[in-house]
Protein backbone atom coordinates (compact mmCIF):
# COMPACT_ATOMS: atom_id res chain seq x y z
CA UNK A 1 0.00 0.00 0.00
CA UNK A 2 1.65 3.24 -1.34
CA UNK A 3 1.69 6.16 0.97
CA UNK A 4 0.91 9.54 -1.21
CA UNK A 5 1.64 13.20 -1.92
CA UNK A 6 -1.25 14.53 -3.36
CA UNK A 7 0.07 17.97 -4.76
CA UNK A 8 -2.94 20.53 -5.45
CA UNK A 9 -1.68 22.35 -8.62
CA UNK A 10 -4.55 23.54 -9.74
CA UNK A 11 -4.97 27.33 -8.46
CA UNK A 12 -5.42 30.15 -10.69
CA UNK A 13 -3.06 32.17 -8.03
CA UNK A 14 -5.16 36.03 -8.55
CA UNK A 15 -2.79 37.71 -6.38
CA UNK A 16 0.60 36.73 -8.52
CA UNK A 17 -0.15 39.38 -11.12
CA UNK A 18 0.26 36.78 -14.39
CA UNK A 19 2.06 33.87 -15.44
CA UNK A 20 1.62 30.25 -13.38
CA UNK A 21 3.14 30.74 -10.03
CA UNK A 22 3.38 27.15 -9.36
CA UNK A 23 5.96 26.76 -12.17
CA UNK A 24 7.99 30.18 -10.96
CA UNK A 25 11.65 28.91 -10.96
CA UNK A 26 13.27 30.08 -7.55
CA UNK A 27 15.91 27.56 -6.75
CA UNK A 28 19.91 28.30 -6.91
CA UNK A 29 19.72 25.97 -10.00
CA UNK A 30 16.34 26.54 -11.31
CA UNK A 31 14.22 24.58 -9.54
CA UNK A 32 10.52 25.47 -8.58
CA UNK A 33 8.88 24.91 -5.07
CA UNK A 34 7.39 21.35 -6.04
CA UNK A 35 10.73 20.31 -6.70
CA UNK A 36 11.68 20.57 -2.66
CA UNK A 37 8.44 19.59 -1.71
CA UNK A 38 8.48 16.04 -4.37
CA UNK A 39 12.50 15.60 -2.70
CA UNK A 40 11.37 15.98 1.18
CA UNK A 41 8.25 13.61 0.49
CA UNK A 42 10.19 10.90 -1.05
CA UNK A 43 13.34 11.50 1.52
CA UNK A 44 10.97 10.98 4.10
CA UNK A 45 9.29 7.68 2.59
CA UNK A 46 6.37 8.56 0.08
CA UNK A 47 6.49 6.45 -2.68
CA UNK A 48 3.65 8.07 -5.12
CA UNK A 49 3.38 11.85 -6.09
CA UNK A 50 -0.41 12.82 -7.94
CA UNK A 51 -0.25 15.86 -9.55
CA UNK A 52 -3.45 17.70 -9.44
CA UNK A 53 -3.88 20.60 -12.19
CA UNK A 54 -5.86 22.24 -14.73
CA UNK A 55 -5.79 20.88 -18.41
CA UNK A 56 -4.87 23.80 -19.65
CA UNK A 57 -1.61 24.00 -18.16
CA UNK A 58 -1.10 20.62 -18.48
CA UNK A 59 1.67 21.20 -21.45
CA UNK A 60 3.28 23.85 -19.70
CA UNK A 61 3.55 21.80 -16.29
CA UNK A 62 4.79 18.56 -17.75
CA UNK A 63 7.54 20.20 -20.16
CA UNK A 64 8.54 22.56 -16.83
CA UNK A 65 8.36 19.85 -14.02
CA UNK A 66 6.63 16.77 -14.97
CA UNK A 67 8.39 15.06 -17.64
CA UNK A 68 11.90 15.57 -15.38
CA UNK A 69 9.82 14.58 -11.78
CA UNK A 70 8.67 11.27 -13.83
CA UNK A 71 12.45 10.17 -14.57
CA UNK A 72 13.19 11.14 -10.89
CA UNK A 73 10.50 9.40 -9.26
CA UNK A 74 11.15 6.06 -11.37
CA UNK A 75 14.39 5.75 -10.40
CA UNK A 76 13.29 5.89 -6.67
CA UNK A 77 10.55 3.12 -7.32
CA UNK A 78 8.25 6.36 -6.69
CA UNK A 79 4.73 6.42 -8.63
CA UNK A 80 3.55 9.66 -10.49
CA UNK A 81 0.01 10.63 -11.39
CA UNK A 82 -1.30 13.57 -12.83
CA UNK A 83 -5.20 14.41 -12.39
CA UNK A 84 -7.13 16.95 -13.24
CA UNK A 85 -9.80 19.68 -11.41
CA UNK A 86 -12.43 20.83 -13.52
CA UNK A 87 -15.27 23.47 -12.55
CA UNK A 88 -17.70 20.85 -14.19
CA UNK A 89 -16.61 17.95 -11.97
CA UNK A 90 -20.02 17.86 -9.98
CA UNK A 91 -22.32 15.41 -8.39
CA UNK A 92 -24.68 13.50 -10.22
CA UNK A 93 -27.78 16.67 -10.32
CA UNK A 94 -25.66 20.07 -9.67
CA UNK A 95 -24.28 21.56 -12.90
CA UNK A 96 -22.05 24.56 -12.91
CA UNK A 97 -23.96 28.06 -12.32
CA UNK A 98 -24.04 30.47 -15.58
CA UNK A 99 -20.67 32.82 -14.81
CA UNK A 100 -18.87 30.48 -12.27
CA UNK A 101 -15.12 30.70 -13.14
CA UNK A 102 -13.79 29.78 -10.01
CA UNK A 103 -12.46 26.67 -9.29
CA UNK A 104 -14.24 24.91 -6.20
CA UNK A 105 -11.24 24.63 -3.95
CA UNK A 106 -9.01 22.23 -2.32
CA UNK A 107 -11.67 19.47 -1.30
CA UNK A 108 -12.51 19.22 -4.61
CA UNK A 109 -9.01 19.02 -5.92
CA UNK A 110 -8.21 16.49 -3.74
CA UNK A 111 -11.65 14.23 -4.65
CA UNK A 112 -10.27 14.68 -8.37
CA UNK A 113 -7.65 12.20 -7.46
CA UNK A 114 -9.69 9.95 -5.51
CA UNK A 115 -9.26 6.81 -8.14
CA UNK A 116 -5.60 7.28 -7.96
CA UNK A 117 -5.41 6.60 -4.06
CA UNK A 118 -5.45 3.86 -2.31
CA UNK A 119 -3.66 4.45 0.77
CA UNK A 120 -2.92 7.00 3.04
CA UNK A 121 -1.86 10.23 1.73
CA UNK A 122 -0.98 13.63 2.29
CA UNK A 123 -2.09 17.02 0.57
CA UNK A 124 -0.14 19.97 -0.07
CA UNK A 125 -0.32 23.14 -1.46
CA UNK A 126 2.14 23.21 -4.80
CA UNK A 127 3.55 27.25 -4.09
CA UNK A 128 4.20 26.16 -0.44
CA UNK A 129 7.76 25.25 0.88
CA UNK A 130 6.94 23.11 4.15
CA UNK A 131 10.57 21.97 5.30
CA UNK A 132 11.66 18.66 5.73
CA UNK A 133 10.61 17.83 9.18
CA UNK A 134 6.59 17.95 8.31
CA UNK A 135 6.94 15.34 5.73
CA UNK A 136 8.96 13.07 8.21
CA UNK A 137 6.23 13.89 10.82
CA UNK A 138 3.51 12.62 8.37
CA UNK A 139 4.66 9.81 6.90
CA UNK A 140 5.24 8.37 10.61
CA UNK A 141 1.38 9.24 11.41
CA UNK A 142 0.25 7.65 7.60
CA UNK A 143 2.49 4.87 7.90
CA UNK A 144 1.02 4.21 11.02
CA UNK A 145 -2.64 4.95 10.41
CA UNK A 146 -5.73 2.49 9.56
CA UNK A 147 -6.60 3.42 5.83
CA UNK A 148 -10.28 2.60 6.36
CA UNK A 149 -10.50 5.28 9.66
CA UNK A 150 -11.85 7.80 8.24
CA UNK A 151 -11.74 9.68 11.53
CA UNK A 152 -8.41 9.91 12.27
CA UNK A 153 -6.57 12.79 10.65
CA UNK A 154 -3.56 15.15 11.34
CA UNK A 155 -1.91 18.17 10.01
CA UNK A 156 1.51 19.78 10.49
CA UNK A 157 1.18 22.82 12.61
CA UNK A 158 2.85 25.62 11.72
CA UNK A 159 3.92 28.57 14.23
CA UNK A 160 1.92 31.53 12.53
CA UNK A 161 4.62 34.51 12.41
CA UNK A 162 6.99 32.09 10.27
CA UNK A 163 4.23 32.03 7.66
CA UNK A 164 3.56 35.59 6.46
CA UNK A 165 4.34 37.41 3.48
CA UNK A 166 6.51 40.72 3.64
CA UNK A 167 4.89 41.97 0.40
CA UNK A 168 0.77 41.70 1.16
CA UNK A 169 -1.93 39.96 3.00
CA UNK A 170 -2.54 36.36 3.27
CA UNK A 171 -5.06 33.60 4.42
CA UNK A 172 -4.31 31.21 6.95
CA UNK A 173 -6.18 28.89 8.85
CA UNK A 174 -6.04 29.80 12.88
CA UNK A 175 -5.75 26.92 14.86
CA UNK A 176 -7.19 26.23 18.66
CA UNK A 177 -5.79 22.93 19.88
CA UNK A 178 -5.75 20.56 23.43
CA UNK A 179 -3.61 17.98 24.11
CA UNK A 180 -1.96 17.66 20.49
CA UNK A 181 -4.88 17.61 18.87
CA UNK A 182 -6.59 20.40 17.13
CA UNK A 183 -9.74 21.51 18.68
CA UNK A 184 -11.01 24.06 15.42
CA UNK A 185 -9.55 25.78 13.03
CA UNK A 186 -10.81 29.13 11.62
CA UNK A 187 -10.06 29.87 7.88
CA UNK A 188 -8.79 34.06 8.63
CA UNK A 189 -8.39 36.49 5.76
CA UNK A 190 -5.91 39.72 5.49
CA UNK A 191 -3.63 38.65 7.95
CA UNK A 192 -0.50 40.91 7.34
CA UNK A 193 2.89 41.37 9.19
CA UNK A 194 2.96 44.62 11.03
CA UNK A 195 5.79 46.52 13.45
CA UNK A 196 3.35 45.36 16.62
CA UNK A 197 3.15 41.58 15.24
CA UNK A 198 0.61 39.50 12.91
CA UNK A 199 -2.76 41.11 12.76
CA UNK A 200 -6.06 40.62 10.70
CA UNK A 201 -8.31 43.30 9.56
CA UNK A 202 -7.02 45.43 12.30
CA UNK A 203 -7.00 42.52 15.31
CA UNK A 204 -3.91 41.33 16.64
CA UNK A 205 -3.42 38.14 16.73
CA UNK A 206 -0.76 35.98 18.59
CA UNK A 207 2.34 35.43 16.75
CA UNK A 208 3.02 31.43 17.81
CA UNK A 209 -0.16 30.31 18.00
CA UNK A 210 -0.32 27.34 15.15
CA UNK A 211 -1.60 27.54 11.84
CA UNK A 212 -2.84 25.38 8.85
CA UNK A 213 -0.90 25.70 5.96
CA UNK A 214 -3.09 23.01 3.78
CA UNK A 215 -0.92 20.09 4.69
CA UNK A 216 -2.98 17.02 6.06
CA UNK A 217 -2.51 13.89 6.88
CA UNK A 218 -5.99 11.75 5.11
CA UNK A 219 -6.96 8.47 4.43
CA UNK A 220 -9.07 6.84 1.62
CA UNK A 221 -12.12 6.15 3.68
CA UNK A 222 -11.90 10.63 4.15
CA UNK A 223 -12.63 10.51 0.41
CA UNK A 224 -15.78 9.44 0.69
CA UNK A 225 -16.44 11.89 3.65
CA UNK A 226 -15.55 14.49 1.18
CA UNK A 227 -17.65 12.96 -1.73
CA UNK A 228 -20.62 13.54 0.46
CA UNK A 229 -19.77 16.51 1.91
CA UNK A 230 -19.48 18.25 -1.83
CA UNK A 231 -22.86 17.40 -2.48
CA UNK A 232 -23.80 19.18 1.16
CA UNK A 233 -21.83 21.94 0.13
CA UNK A 234 -23.52 22.68 -3.40
CA UNK A 235 -26.92 22.25 -2.22
CA UNK A 236 -26.24 25.40 0.09
CA UNK A 237 -24.38 28.08 -1.82
CA UNK A 238 -24.59 31.13 -0.51
CA UNK A 239 -22.58 32.99 -3.28
CA UNK A 240 -22.72 30.55 -6.57
CA UNK A 241 -20.20 32.12 -8.01
CA UNK A 242 -17.34 32.65 -5.36
CA UNK A 243 -17.88 30.06 -2.73
CA UNK A 244 -15.17 27.00 -2.23
CA UNK A 245 -15.35 23.72 -1.08
CA UNK A 246 -12.48 24.20 1.44
CA UNK A 247 -10.38 21.76 3.45
CA UNK A 248 -10.20 23.75 6.80
CA UNK A 249 -13.15 24.34 5.99
CA UNK A 250 -14.88 21.11 6.03
CA UNK A 251 -12.80 19.51 8.52
CA UNK A 252 -13.76 22.37 11.16
CA UNK A 253 -17.14 21.29 10.82
CA UNK A 254 -16.62 17.42 11.33
CA UNK A 255 -14.51 18.59 14.28
CA UNK A 256 -17.34 20.53 16.13
CA UNK A 257 -19.50 17.88 15.16
CA UNK A 258 -16.82 15.59 17.15
CA UNK A 259 -16.77 13.14 13.89
CA UNK A 260 -13.02 13.11 13.46
CA UNK A 261 -9.85 13.54 15.38
CA UNK A 262 -6.70 15.55 14.28
CA UNK A 263 -3.62 15.43 15.92
CA UNK A 264 -1.25 18.43 14.74
CA UNK A 265 2.25 17.44 14.18
CA UNK A 266 4.41 20.75 15.30
CA UNK A 267 7.02 22.08 13.14
CA UNK A 268 9.63 24.63 13.50
CA UNK A 269 10.72 25.12 10.34
CA UNK A 270 10.10 28.35 8.52
CA UNK A 271 7.55 28.23 5.81
CA UNK A 272 7.47 30.55 2.50
CA UNK A 273 5.95 30.40 -0.55
CA UNK A 274 5.31 32.82 -3.72
CA UNK A 275 1.65 34.29 -2.96
CA UNK A 276 2.89 38.21 -4.86
CA UNK A 277 5.46 38.38 -7.39
CA UNK A 278 7.72 40.43 -5.13
CA UNK A 279 7.88 36.89 -2.67
CA UNK A 280 9.86 35.18 -5.84
CA UNK A 281 13.21 36.89 -4.44
CA UNK A 282 12.30 36.39 -1.04
CA UNK A 283 12.27 32.72 -1.63
CA UNK A 284 15.31 32.59 -3.85
CA UNK A 285 17.64 34.17 -1.16
CA UNK A 286 15.91 32.02 1.26
CA UNK A 287 16.56 28.69 -0.67
CA UNK A 288 19.59 29.39 -1.53
CA UNK A 289 20.75 29.98 1.77
CA UNK A 290 19.33 26.41 2.95
CA UNK A 291 21.33 24.64 -0.18
CA UNK A 292 24.48 27.00 1.24
CA UNK A 293 23.89 25.37 4.53
CA UNK A 294 24.24 21.91 3.08
CA UNK A 295 20.24 21.49 3.60
CA UNK A 296 19.94 20.51 0.11
CA UNK A 297 22.10 19.33 -2.35
CA UNK A 298 22.94 20.94 -5.33
CA UNK A 299 21.67 20.77 -8.27
CA UNK A 300 18.55 19.10 -6.10
CA UNK A 301 17.89 15.70 -6.56
CA UNK A 302 21.62 14.77 -7.12
CA UNK A 303 21.92 13.05 -3.79
CA UNK A 304 19.09 10.50 -4.94
CA UNK A 305 22.05 9.66 -7.76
Amino acid sequence: MKTALVIMAAGIGSRFGGGIKQLEKVGPDGEIIMDYSIHDAIEAGFDQVVFVIRRDIESEFRSIIGDRIEKVCAAKGVQCDYVFQELSALPEGFSVPEGRKKPWGTCQAVLAAKDKVHGPFAVINADDYYGKEAYVRLAAFLKSSDPKDASALCMAGFVLENTLSDNGSVTRGLCATENGRLVSVRETKNIIKTPQGPEADGVRLEPTMPVSMNMWGLNPAFMDNMARGFVDFLSDLKDPLKDEYLLPVYIGQLLSQGKVTVDVLPTGDKWFGVTYKEDKDAVAAALKGLADQGVYARPLFSDFQ
